[in-house]
């Protein structure tokens, strides 16, 4: 980054023009150290960056409101909120941190961007409802197989089935 602001600020000596070759250089230099270090998997990176965005933003929008809300509820117009309506808003938004960042998580980011780990989940509870219907072991097998293939998607599959000891 200090490399790319040197080199911008001798190319271009006006402060304002450097810093915009500055910028117009950052996603370059983002892409090249992409490819350069094999940062395929960023997809994790984008993942969290919007996960902890949408919830940095729900959840201060949440206390803000609270505090506002409760301020001029318990306080009054025109004075001072009492110290307990901040206290309680700060309480109500570590608490609700894990729950809305869950479910942001599994209701916003991975059914727009992982749609092969939704689809999964979906595949293996579709399954698993059909599992407890079949009584056909040959049908069943190929419907195991099936759901494996298409969920894990391994080079090979097999099944192998233990032979009763006793016939019932």
């Amino acid at each position: 980054m200090v490399i790319i602001d040197v080199v911008g600020s001798l190319l271009v000596p006006d402060n304002d023009l450097g810093a915009a070759f500055t910028i117009a250089l950052l996603p370059i230099a983002a892409g090249i150290a992409i490819l350069r270090y094999r940062l395929y998997d960023i997809d994790r990176l984008i993942n969290r960056t919007l996960v902890y965005g949408l919830l940095t933003a729900s959840l201060g929008l949440g206390y803000a409101g609270a505090v506002l809300v409760l301020g001029q509820v318990f306080g009054g117009v025109g004075r001072d909120p009492p110290s307990w309506v901040a206290a309680g808003a700060t309480l109500a938004v570590a608490a609700l941190f894990q729950p809305a960042r869950r479910r942001i998580q599994a209701v916003v980011v991975d059914r727009r961007f992982n749609r092969r780990k939704y689809d999964v989940h979906r595949t293996v509870e579709a399954f698993s409802a059909r599992l407890r219907d079949e009584v056909d072991l040959d049908a069943l097998l190929a419907e195991l197989l099936a759901v494996a293939d298409q969920t894990m998607q391994p080079t090979t599959t097999s099944l192998w089935l233990r032979q009763s000891a006793k016939p019932r």
